[in-house]
């Protein structure tokens, strides 16, 4: 039985021996620079570890439709830091700030293209299943990333849209990664279906933890600016939130914020006291643990070994209730 330490082990490895072609450098280069960067790794971990709840032999087989997952979050956030203004990327220059927003959009196009190569290097029956899988979920990131950008041009998000927002854009991809490892572990259907539920409600808890995160957590640990949401009037569950319980002076004060263009520390620093003000913060650790919670009940009754299901809550439990 694999560890979450043994299963890191086996991402960073071969994330670390993936190659790229050599030209043109200009294409290349900053697909490596963007894999060695770090981050969680949490969708090929996650793979790995719904595999593990039914086979003892992680291989290629698994491996890279695993990486597949990776190369294509990865292909998301160079779109993203874009799209959000976001000039830093777990504490370094984003793609785009470093080669210009030309280079990031076809570096990024290349890794959405070779995250299908990748999962090419599976062989077995299965195969036509993870394509479907693997299209479907590309489809519905796609829509949640506009349903995000359409946002920005509404004053107001029911909070009902921002969680179909986050659940197309953000928990789609980790729940194909949970179903896709019982697939190739060959769980059944019951199995799979239970485990796609739970990736789902599970990226729900994770979206919000980062919401959170982004306005409340240390930058040294967070690994970019916090505050970046806020100074660009982003649909988070906090601002969402907040605009559904505030009224008289404090929506005033709300919407004085929202406009202003100006001195972000102090932006920043008077929404983060509103939010406090209205326990927005408390409220979104609440919906943290609920999703969590939900998360964990998807499983209850399929049988699964004890011993291998508390891997996998260990590494649900690290993924929401962390600081970074």
């Amino acid at each position: 039985m694999y560890s979450q330490k043994d299963i890191e082990d086996i991402v960073r490895k071969a994330i670390c021996a993936i190659e790229f072609k050599q030209e043109p450098a200009t294409l290349y280069e900053p697909l490596e620079y963007m894999m060695a960067i770090g981050g969680k790794r949490l969708r090929p971990r996650l793979c790995l570890t719904t595999y593990s709840l039914f086979k003892d032999n992680i291989d290629n087989n698994i491996i890279m439709p695993s990486l597949a997952l990776e190369l294509f979050h990865s292909f998301t956030l160079m779109h993203d830091d874009i799209m959000d203004n976001a000039e830093l990327r777990r504490g370094k220059p984003a793609i785009h700030a470093k080669w210009g927003e030309n280079s990031a959009i076809l570096c990024g196009d290349a890794l959405s293209i070779l995250s299908l190569k990748f999962l090419e290097g599976y062989k077995g029956p299965e195969f036509r299943r993870l394509v479907e899988l693997f299209s479907d979920m590309a489809v519905l990131v796609m829509e949640g990333q506009q349903y995000d950008m359409d946002f920005e041009d509404m004053p107001v998000v029911t909070m009902d849209d921002y969680l179909k927002m986050i659940g197309l854009k953000t928990a789609a991809l980790i729940a194909c990664a949970a179903k896709m490892g019982a697939i190739i572990g060959g769980a059944g259907e019951q199995v799979c279906d239970a485990l796609y539920q739970f990736g789902w409600e599970l990226g729900l808890a994770f979206q919000i933890t980062d919401d959170y995160l982004d306005t409340f957590g240390d930058p040294q640990i967070f690994g970019k600016k916090v505050g970046g949401d806020i100074e660009n009037n982003k649909k988070t569950w906090l601002l969402v939130e907040c605009q559904k319980l505030v009224s008289g002076d404090d929506r005033l004060r709300l919407e004085a914020l929202l406009a202003q263009t100006d001195d972000m520390p102090g932006k920043v620093a008077a929404m983060q006291a509103l939010y406090k003000k209205h326990d927005v913060d408390s409220r979104a650790i609440e919906a943290i643990s609920k999703y969590y919670d939900s998360s964990l009940a998807a499983l209850d009754g399929l049988g699964l070994d004890e011993d291998r299901l508390a891997s996998l809550t260990e590494f649900a439990r690290g993924l929401v209730y962390r600081k970074y």
